[in-house]
């Protein structure tokens, strides 16, 4: 368990008793809530726990936990795409990967719900993600939920909840879990072995988990190469373009998003958020910048993170991009 979670964790499983029979679980991307939500389901399952509650990893039920093959838990989750490389009876049938939960994978769990448990205790479900439930399958749940079975518990994870039928919120009680201290997130990426972490934790705004995966999955390469390019009041559109002809469009949105809204909070507040290492040229480029003009381009590049699975043509969008912000640094570009 991460170490920023082991207090809540602690918490909740101080008296098992005392948890409602649904519990939603919710908080940013990338700070470990599915991993609290198994170590809480593997709490609630131990047959001998230790002192605050916490699964002790050596009784029976920890041993089938470890091994996905505890009867008594479920996790609900979008189905993913069957191995292609199994052969015969491990095959298995054949799932297509999908967004959703289905209203199929609900009724599933009918038998699970209303049959008694199999050790005489606890049985748990895992929902994860929650927002993922298609609205058939929101509502068969629902129904779960409305009148669940005695020991029967429900944990909901999302980084969504906005997302989720109100009739289901009114249903759960909700445990917020938040991003860990800078210093403590700092300390835990160091020892992984992540190089830039700072940037990569205001990158991901803090959370840990989220940070980790963009480095190993180098999604940062480019950041800065496209970044130092545009801090310079004559960059050229046209030859920035070119240079990132191969950067997928989501990153360059994502990245001219997080640099104009630390070009407001500078000229605004005094402070950025996402790119400590780029201060100087960002306190620079702040006081030339008309700051309603700057919201204005933050806010073009928010609505189009809605877009950039479209077809289009990446190349003349990061242009237009590139142009519209070079008009913001250089009024003079637009004057011309």
């Amino acid at each position: 368990m991460y170490k920023w979670l082991e207090l809540p964790l602690q918490a909740v499983l101080k008296d098992p008793s005392q948890l409602a029979h649904a519990l939603l679980i919710r908080g940013p991307r990338g700070i470990g809530k599915q991993a609290f939500g198994m170590a809480l389901a593997q709490g609630l399952l131990c047959e001998k726990p230790v002192p605050g509650g916490l699964a002790c990893g050596t009784c029976s039920s920890c041993g089938w936990f470890a091994t996905g093959a505890h009867p008594d838990f479920r996790v609900l989750a979008p189905p993913t795409d069957s191995d292609p490389a199994a052969e015969g009876e491990e095959a298995g049938p054949k799932t297509k990967a999908s967004p959703w939960i289905s209203i199929e994978q609900v009724r599933e769990l009918h038998d699970f719900i209303n049959v008694s448990s199999h050790r005489g205790g606890r049985k748990v479900i895992v929902v994860s993600p929650a927002e993922a439930l298609n609205v058939a399958a929101a509502n068969a749940l629902l129904k779960n939920l409305e009148e669940p079975p005695a020991q029967t518990h429900f944990l909901l994870i999302s980084h969504r909840p906005h997302r989720l039928m109100r009739t289901i919120i009114s249903r759960c009680r909700q445990l917020a879990l938040h991003e860990p201290d800078r210093a403590l997130a700092l300390s835990w990426l160091a020892g992984q072995g992540i190089k830039d972490a700072e940037v990569a934790l205001a990158q991901a705004s803090g959370a840990p988990l989220l940070a980790q995966a963009m480095i190993e999955n180098n999604e940062l390469s480019g950041r800065n190469d496209l970044l130092r390019a545009i801090a310079s009041p004559d960059f050229d559109p046209l030859a920035v373009a070119e240079s990132l002809r191969d950067l997928p469009l989501e990153r360059f949105i994502n990245w001219l998003q997080k640099w104009t809204c630390d070009i407001v909070e500078q000229r605004m507040l005094g402070r950025i958020r996402y790119n400590p290492d780029l201060s100087r040229e960002l306190a620079i480029i702040a006081k030339r910048v008309e700051p309603l003009s700057a919201l204005r381009l933050h806010r073009k590049l928010v609505r189009e993170q809605r877009n950039i699975h479209h077809p289009l043509n990446a190349r003349l969008y990061m242009e237009s991009v590139l142009f519209a912000y070079a008009a913001m640094v250089n009024p003079s570009r637009r004057a011309a």
